[in-house]
């Protein structure tokens, strides 16, 4: 399960990203939290402008920043990347702690760290590859999950006591000495120890490969198609627990607690997806059509208690798609492309947002978060029946492919259907 701990670089890597992540956490909690219930008067709305801005560079940079993955250094480009978000994190604490802050502050903060974290992203990605080479990647893909939703377990907890005790401007302070974490593990690499980074992209001319190479492989393309469903519209989860929580009469203690409880899946997903040796289609579309039904009871809690068992299940299923479907698109994609189509892959699946967050917030603002959380439902059920039409497809393809009664090429060049 912690093979790729064996590594030294990947463990420089593990460590650092567990410790910045619980710093991201934190912010996220801190940052929804005031916009909803100190900058705006409970405006489900604003939080999902908020996000739309901090995730609309992914979607519309995705060009530059996947052949600045290809073209560059990625290490180096990791040390740029995380040292710029630290240094707006210092900025964001510094006006909320001397009480200057404004809504259009924290909205220019969301669009300056999504800038950033659009380059950050695809090279962030395409740099495991590196620390571990292609047989240890889908369990460094897992691992990286688990560090990632570890920290949610730890981060938002913190952060919602923190708020109550200091405030949000100190949860924002410190956020940027966590990164600090990732910066030194990035210097302490052994440089020769890494796997060599292919330069497949030469200039911006190079960028339509990316887009080309992706629309002729349908099993990289029906990944992406579920993903920018359940990213657009699933995965709204500021919204859905800052306004549940509100709907619950509980306050910021309660809604840290509540991404908490989601983490607890979200970690267990991943642990298992990380004993696994390749990841599997039939998980990633599995785990959408448990999501949908997750979702749906979320929506429908009763109370508070539920509502955090059901996030339990949300982390738990939309890890077995999120961890599966990025190893199979990074195993199954030619290494001189992966910086490029991983912007893709980051672009669908979290550029959506600005599009899906704001509809869902209007939603919430409308007929109640309830309805809010049913967008999710629907978007993961489309998404779900579209990977089964197409796994059934591939499948049949496969089966005349290899008995000899189809003289085409199978649906896909790569996909095993077996699994």
């Amino acid at each position: 399960m912690f093979r790729s701990l064996s590594i030294f670089n990947y463990r420089a890597w593990f460590f650092g990203a567990l410790i910045s992540n619980i710093g991201a956490w934190m912010q996220a909690t801190a940052l929804s939290w005031i916009v909803l219930t100190v900058l705006t008067d409970n405006d489900a709305g604003a939080v999902g402008i908020n996000m739309a801005l901090q995730f609309g560079p992914q979607l519309l940079l995705v060009p530059i920043s996947g052949l600045v993955a290809d073209k560059f250094d990625r290490r180096k480009i990791l040390l740029v990347t995380q040292s710029t978000m630290g240094l707006l994190a210092v900025a964001l604490a510094a006006i909320t702690v001397t009480g200057v802050v404004q809504l259009w502050m924290v909205q220019l903060f969301a669009l300056a760290f999504g800038v950033t974290q659009s380059m950050d992203a695809p090279a962030r990605q395409a740099f495991v590859s590196q620390l571990v080479g292609r047989r240890l990647l889908p369990n460094a893909v897992a691992l990286n999950s688990a560090s990632f939703h570890g920290a949610r377990l730890i981060g938002p907890a913190v952060a919602g006591l923190s708020i109550a005790a200091v405030g949000p401007g100190w949860v924002f302070a410190l956020n940027a000495l966590t990164f600090l974490a990732m910066i030194i593990a990035l210097l302490a690499m052994r440089r020769d120890d890494l796997e060599p980074s292919p330069r497949g992209a030469k200039g911006f001319r190079d960028i339509a490969q990316g887009v080309k190479y992706v629309g002729r492989r349908d099993d990289i393309l029906i990944v992406m198609v579920m993903a920018v469903l359940l990213g657009t519209f699933g995965l709204n989860f500021p919204i859905f627990i800052s306004t549940m929580t509100v709907e619950f009469g509980h306050d910021a203690e309660s809604f840290g607690l509540l991404s908490s409880s989601m983490a607890i899946g979200s970690v267990t997903g991943a642990l298992l997806a990380a004993r696994a040796e390749h990841p599997r289609y039939s998980l990633i579309i599995g785990g959408l059509g448990l999501f949908a039904l997750g979702a749906a009871g979320a929506a429908w809690s009763p109370n508070i208690w539920f509502f955090g068992l059901t996030l339990a299940a949300l982390g738990l299923f939309g890890q077995l798609f999120m961890t599966n479907a990025n190893s199979q698109i990074q195993l199954s994609t030619a290494p001189e492309m992966r910086g490029r189509v991983m912007a893709l892959y980051s672009a669908v699946f979290l550029g959506g947002t600005p599009i899906g967050a704001p509809i869902v917030g209007f939603v919430a603002n409308a007929l109640g978060p309830r309805w809010g959380i049913m967008v999710a439902v629907v978007a993961a059920a489309i998404a779900f029946g579209i990977g089964v039409i197409w796994w059934m497809r591939a499948r049949k393809a496969d089966r005349l492919t290899r008995t000899g009664t189809l003289n085409v090429p199978p649906i896909t060049q790569t996909l095993d259907t077996r699994n």
